[in-house]
């Protein structure tokens, strides 16, 4: 009996000298590595559960002027980066001596460049005695006052091949401010220690600063993200400010803005939010592409128009429609109005291609397939007499006024079915065995969009019943009850079409007559697979700014959009990006595209539902979006949530 209690009094002992152990550990011990491989001459080796790798660099080189706050912008932000700055001030006396020295050096070249007739190089001295004794005067005066000052910065990453890449892409950024860095080469172990929070430069690698110069080095860029005007769109966690939003501010390069988020994390929610809000406090005008029937519920609410399209539904949309558009003179600036038949051809055919390739993308659809379809489209247009210009759309001998204004009866578009017949017309002249097979081919596939043929999809066949209205606060259009793999991403490339054609052109260039309007397509990455959907997605991109437009982009799948070369024009004509919630699997890939920090990754794979980074123009802040209670009864998309909302109103 004994024996066990001995082996027991051992065990607590031993347990008692490990937490003693524990307890005299100090952070120092608890966060070092195990251990720094210091052997290579441009980087170390932080050797632990995983290993990382290193690169210090100094800065070897600055602009003659410095500018607040993009002197050192690149080299805070970049990615995975420390930086350190050691500040020294100079005493009066030292700097006015050194001064007086290099008043004197300058004077002597000078005084040598213009005894031998050069003339450039004595007027570019002069220039620069001018300055350092404005200098000195100004510290003399006790206006001013000189520094030393020295960058330490010290790049992470976890392969060797990400590090060399990453310096590439770190010097040539820092180029464009004119700001030289330099890798330590062969100081490695001291410039690491120069960065660590010890306080101690070992590199001493120090440049000469004024009072003003010196003002533009430190990193006074607030993480606030905001303008003066806009909507409020949620809070800044780190400052507890909130955070106004303008979609079209004049800071921004573009309107367009994207959200990437794992399902459930707050898009919809997000975006209802915003729409909702810049309605009533801007009075911009929304529409939404909505692939999941989500919206109806806000278009309700605004008092807006809500448009189902499904296999049984009696809306037409015609993807032939076409209407005239403002351009600018770029020569005499004036305003006229043109038809742009040529890119509407192009549109036309685009979609028909598409349709053509059908669910499995057919390889058997090739240029001359699209070149069969194009002379079609046109020859269609031409049948009725549509010209480049405008007044062609109308019917002659149909005018009629109505109070004080003149209206013109439309000509009737070209549908699927008259382009149909004409291309079976065409199939049976054709002599040509080359073109036999494309005719024999489009003849077969495109039956199921034939209305007259019971087509399964023929939605899209006949003059459209539905016209967009003018001045509706947010108009949705629903295509949520058609299949998703093929007709759903068809009809979000025909519509995106027909909503450039009656809600983009119609807004003028000049932006103080233009309003202000929103296109949301949801669920962006359906697209994706499809060429010529992904380009027109592209084009819409780089025009609607134009158009006093915002695109915005709305996907779960971030993955898509980064593998898909031809997609990512969308991203850089987005100066607006909104990342809620990430996927771990989706995390890498923003990391490298968008240059997140470790920090601002690990907060993506964490963070909470409507908790998202948001990136607008160089500025990011950590946003909180929590739309009001009334907000919540049209924004809210969880089932259960809503079923609770709804006993707890009705009791």
């Amino acid at each position: 009996m004994t024996r066990p209690k001995k082996k027991e009094r051992q065990e607590q002992l031993n347990k008692t000298e490990e937490q003693d152990t524990l307890r005299r550990k100090t952070i120092k011990d608890l966060i070092s590595p195990s251990g720094i491989d210091v052997s290579k001459m441009d980087h170390l080796e932080i050797i632990a559960n995983v290993t990382r790798y290193a690169r210090s660099f100094y800065i070897a080189t600055l602009p003659r002027m410095c500018t607040f706050p993009e002197l050192f912008r690149d080299l805070y932000f970049f990615g995975d980066i420390n930086t350190s700055l050691y500040i020294t001030p100079i005493a009066e006396s030292r700097s006015q001596n050194e001064l007086n020295k290099v008043i004197n050096e300058l004077e002597t070249e000078r005084i040598v460049a213009l005894d031998r007739g050069n003339i450039n190089r004595e007027s570019t001295l002069a220039q620069k005695r001018y300055e350092a004794e404005q200098l000195r005067d100004e510290i003399a005066a006790g206006f001013n006052k000189m520094y030393e000052a020295s960058v330490v910065s010290t790049l992470f990453t976890y392969n060797l091949a990400d590090l060399d890449r990453l310096t590439k892409l770190l010097t040539a950024e820092m180029s464009k401010s004119l700001v030289g860095i330099k890798s330590a080469w062969a100081i490695q172990e001291e410039a690491f220690k120069s960065n660590l929070p010890l306080m101690e430069d070992k590199l001493k690698k120090s440049h000469a600063f004024d009072s003003r110069s010196m003002g533009t080095v430190f990193p006074f860029t607030t993480s606030d993200v905001g303008h003066s005007t806009g909507v409020p769109l949620g809070f800044n966690k780190q400052t507890g400010t909130p955070i106004l939003f303008d979609n079209f501010h004049s800071s921004l390069t573009n309107y367009n803005m994207v959200i990437f988020a794992k399902s459930g994390a707050g898009k919809s929610v997000t975006m209802k939010t915003l729409i909702s809000r810049s309605s009533v406090l801007m009075g911009i005008e929304s529409l939404a592409l909505d692939a999941e029937g989500e919206y109806s519920i806000v278009a309700e609410s605004l008092g807006g128009i809500n448009v189902v399209l499904s296999p049984n539904s009696k809306t037409i949309i015609n993807l032939f429609d076409i209407e005239p558009e403002k351009i600018k003179d770029e020569i005499t600036g004036r305003e006229r109005i043109v038809l742009n038949v040529e890119n509407k051809v192009e549109d036309v055919t685009q979609a028909l291609l598409t349709m053509a390739r059908g669910s499995t993308r057919s390889t058997e659809v090739n240029e001359l397939t699209k070149q069969v379809i194009a002379e079609v489209v046109a020859e269609e247009y031409a049948s009725i007499g549509i010209t480049n210009a405008p007044s062609s759309l109308y019917k002659s001998g149909h005018e009629f006024q109505k109070g004080n204004k003149l209206y013109r009866e439309k000509k009737e578009m070209p549908t699927i079915s008259s382009w149909y017949k004409r291309l079976q017309e065409k199939a049976n002249a054709n002599s040509n065995a080359d073109y036999g097979f494309h005719y024999s081919y489009l003849l077969k596939v495109m039956r199921q969009y034939i209305r007259e043929y019971n087509g399964q999809m023929a939605y899209f066949d006949g003059q459209s019943t539905f016209e967009l209205l003018e001045g509706a606060p947010f108009i949705n259009l629903d295509i949520s009850q058609l299949e998703e793999r093929f007709a759903r991403p068809l009809a979000q490339q025909i519509l995106l079409s027909w909503i450039w054609e009656k809600y983009v052109k119609k807004n003028s260039e000049d932006r103080s007559k233009a309003t202000k309007k929103r296109v949301l397509v949801d669920e962006a990455w359906m697209l994706l697979p499809y060429p010529e959907a992904v380009d027109f997605l592209n084009t819409m991109a780089r025009r609607a700014r134009k158009r006093n437009v915002s695109l915005a982009i709305i996907s779960q799948r971030f993955q898509d959009f980064y593998e898909k070369s031809e997609a990512q024009a969308v991203l850089t004509s987005s100066d607006t990006k909104l990342f809620l919630a990430q996927d771990k699997s989706e995390i890498q890939y923003l990391k490298e595209v968008f240059k997140l920090s470790e920090g601002e990754a690990g907060f993506l794979v964490t963070c909470q539902k409507g908790e998202g980074l948001l990136k607008v123009g160089s500025d990011t802040a950590i946003l909180q979006i929590t739309p009001t209670a009334r907000e919540f009864e049209f924004v809210e998309t969880n089932l259960n949530k809503l079923v609770k909302m709804k006993k707890t109103n009705t009791v």
